[in-house]
């Protein structure tokens, strides 16, 4: 009974993360979850699985709900307290069930398809990744570890023993108890030393749906990297005319505004390097989110000769993420594009709203990038 049990509870598990994973792209554009951490959990809505019901036979009269007494009487003693809703509806409501999930099983729904490009080994090997390393063979999984061949051998055995097996006709139907599947663990692997820098806009263009779009990728790319490579390196600088350093917990919430000037931060970012991270020892990822919009193509000119010489260089890649803005020029992106636009280290994606959230994360960390 108890395997049944378990067996019934995994498949429900399963069930669960297949939905999440369906709807991750509406589940990654939520403003709310910014700023949580790892244990932290969040209730999620899963659409479309039917909450378990009695359901009676149809009956004419008598049964379960028939006899004496009118829709809505009391059957039990005490005061009837009034309600303050509104008017009832007509038909059956929708059934959303409510589950608990933890941002890193998110991050790791998330992460299945997606891995940091072009890693080398260098230094330490500081960096730990996660790898699947299959140990052996289980009664219960999901339905994409399940073994085939063990699955019919079992089959075989059971329908053997039990003397329905005709060797004239040799029909194998598995049952559910014959199913066997592919068990695993996660193996923590050296990767090597790895730092990601992560620079955003927050000059007066960006405006708040702008900034909150900017907050929700890089935070999602955070996650998904913390929780996927142990041990990696995060610095965070926020910038209009002038560029700063901050902490995790500002850069996920600032709201300044001002005039733009991108060279800055990437002037800041080549200084971080240098003090911190030389190339050898480290692979290196610069993020920049922006609506482009800056104060002059003089310093567009800059921010080229800066990359192309000081910058890429050194980095495995460099990511430049637009966002789309009512206010600002949105030209940076099409500067990139005629200079860097074939440079193998250079990545770009347009987020226009937040349905593109998704798509711009794929587009920097997709397998085969």
């Amino acid at each position: 009974m108890s395997l049944k049990i378990h067996q019934d509870h995994s498949r429900f598990k399963q069930i669960v993360r297949g939905k999440i994973k369906a709807n991750l792209r509406k589940y990654v554009q939520k403003g709310e979850m910014v700023g949580k951490k790892g244990k932290d959990t969040i209730s999620i809505p899963i659409p479309f699985i039917d909450i378990p019901h009695f359901k009676y036979g149809h009956k004419e009269q008598g049964g379960v709900g028939q006899g004496e007494g009118d829709v809505g009487q009391q059957l039990s003693p005490g005061a009837v307290q009034p309600g303050d809703g509104h008017k009832a509806g007509q038909g059956e409501g929708d059934h959303a069930l409510e589950v608990d999930v933890s941002l890193d099983e998110l991050a790791s729904i998330l992460g299945e398809e997606l891995q940091l490009p072009n890693i080398e080994r260098r230094g330490k090997e500081q960096v730990v990744a996660q790898k699947i390393k299959y140990t052996g063979v289980n009664t219960t999984g999901p339905e994409s570890l399940r073994h085939f061949k063990r699955t019919f051998k079992q089959a075989l055995r059971r329908q053997i023993a039990l003397g329905t097996y005709d060797p004239k006709m040799p029909i194998i139907i598995p049952t559910r108890e014959d199913r066997r599947y592919r068990s695993y663990r996660l193996q923590n692997l050296p990767e090597t030393n790895a730092v990601i820098v992560y620079m955003m806009d927050v000059s007066g263009s960006m405006g708040d749906e702008q900034k909150e779009i900017v907050r929700i990728e890089s935070f999602w790319i955070d996650t998904w990297l913390q929780s996927q490579y142990h041990g990696i390196e995060s610095r965070y600088i926020i910038h209009d005319a002038m560029a700063k350093e901050v902490e995790r917990d500002v850069f996920f919430s600032t709201r300044e505004s001002g005039g733009t000037m991108i060279s800055s931060a990437y002037k800041l970012c080549r200084d971080i390097i240098r003090a911190d991270y030389p190339p050898g020892s480290w692979n290196i990822y610069p993020f920049h989110f922006s609506d482009g919009d800056n104060s002059s193509e003089a310093d567009s000119r800059d921010c080229i000769r800066m990359l192309k010489d000081q910058l890429l260089p050194q980095c495995n890649m460099f990511g430049y993420c637009q966002v789309a803005s009512a206010y600002g020029s949105g030209n940076f992106i099409n500067v990139l594009h005629e200079h860097l636009r074939h440079h193998e280290k250079v990545l770009t994606s347009r987020v226009n709203s937040k349905d593109d959230i998704y798509d711009s994360i794929k587009t920097f960390f997709g397998k085969g990038h």
